[in-house]
């Protein structure tokens, strides 16, 4: 769940660590380890003994089946497709039922069945700050971008050294020069010959075919632009993919590759208009302490240039 979650943009990058060659699912995950563990011991000293649990575990099971009701119904209708009545009225069902589970379970939240719905709410605030202050960055990230045309004349105007080999700049912008390329022309006055932009999209189902994995477009000579795809129960490997990349017409050269990826250094708006200050505390804190980007996308770190900047959300 931790996977999913960082795939599909709750939760900050997290070194993972496949522990089985043939359960795609036994993973070790050391952040969210350590925590369980000292909820686990926690718990355990506060309430001594399971019986006093009971409140607890009651709480948290009455509302685990009222919320899986209510995906049943959004499932009902987004996936399989019925008609609102069929899907309200089965959904419905279990709803009346899961609903007077949860209610008669209210009445023992001060005897600890208040733990649960903090430990929820707690998990809550996390995945919702990282989700908000990653989509502002996004949007920052947006008002930098150049048109490729006029990134390349400049670049042709100034006389910007173009060095030999191949350049995959990572981005999350659509279109356009993603600014990380901008800044680093801006800084080290050199550009490589070849380059490759290369947008890594993770999508709201589990797995994906190779011939739906990469989508390759020539933007300018010798200036590419990929789209890579991926499920969310996928492990993203950018070097594999890459020489998908070459199989569909792009003829960069594997051989020579140099990965740019940017570091950002989060600031507060002066006009207090993004992020409230906790909220803005906390994403920053989850931003620095995120696993790099060379271990999520496994880019052979003696090949990885990081390029910091600051953004103000």
């Amino acid at each position: 769940m931790t996977r999913q979650a960082i795939q599909l943009g709750w939760l900050p990058r997290l070194l993972i660590q496949q522990t089985s060659s043939e359960g795609y699912g036994q993973i070790y995950v050391r952040v969210v380890n350590w925590l369980l563990l000292i909820v686990t011991v926690s718990l355990t000293i506060a309430f001594r003994k399971s019986e006093n649990l009971a409140a607890a575990y009651g709480i948290a099971v009455s509302l685990t089946m009222l919320m899986t009701s209510v995906l049943l119904f959004i499932a009902m209708r987004e996936i399989w497709g019925w008609s609102l009545l069929a899907a309200g009225s089965v959904a419905g069902f279990f709803l009346v039922v899961d609903t007077a589970f949860f209610l008669a379970n209210l009445t023992k939240i001060t005897e600890g069945g208040y733990v649960p719905l903090l430990l929820a709410l707690l998990v809550y605030i996390l995945m919702w700050t990282w989700h908000r202050g990653a989509a502002a960055v996004a949007v920052r990230m947006q008002e930098a971008l150049v048109p490729v045309p006029e990134f390349l004349a400049k670049v042709a105007a100034e006389h910007i050294a173009r060095v030999p080999g191949t350049a995959v700049f990572l981005t999350r912008s659509q279109k356009d020069t993603p600014s990380l390329m901008v800044w680093h022309v801006e800084h080290n006055r050199a550009l490589h010959r070849q380059l490759f932009v290369l947008r890594v999209v993770i999508l709201q189902v589990p797995w994906l075919t190779a011939k739906d994995r990469i989508t390759v477009t020539e933007v300018a000579p010798d200036f590419w632009r990929a789209e890579a795809r991926f499920g969310f129960m996928e492990r993203p490997n950018i070097p594999e993919l890459l020489s998908e990349g070459a199989a569909k017409g792009c003829t960069i050269d594997l051989h020579d590759v140099t990965y740019y990826v940017g570091h950002n250094i989060v600031l507060q708006r002066d006009d207090h208009r993004g992020l409230l200050t906790w909220q803005h505390e906390l994403f920053t804190a989850m931003e620095r302490n995120a696993a790099h980007v060379s271990d999520v996308f496994s880019l052979p770190s003696d090949q990885v240039v990081e390029i910091g900047r600051q953004i103000s959300i």
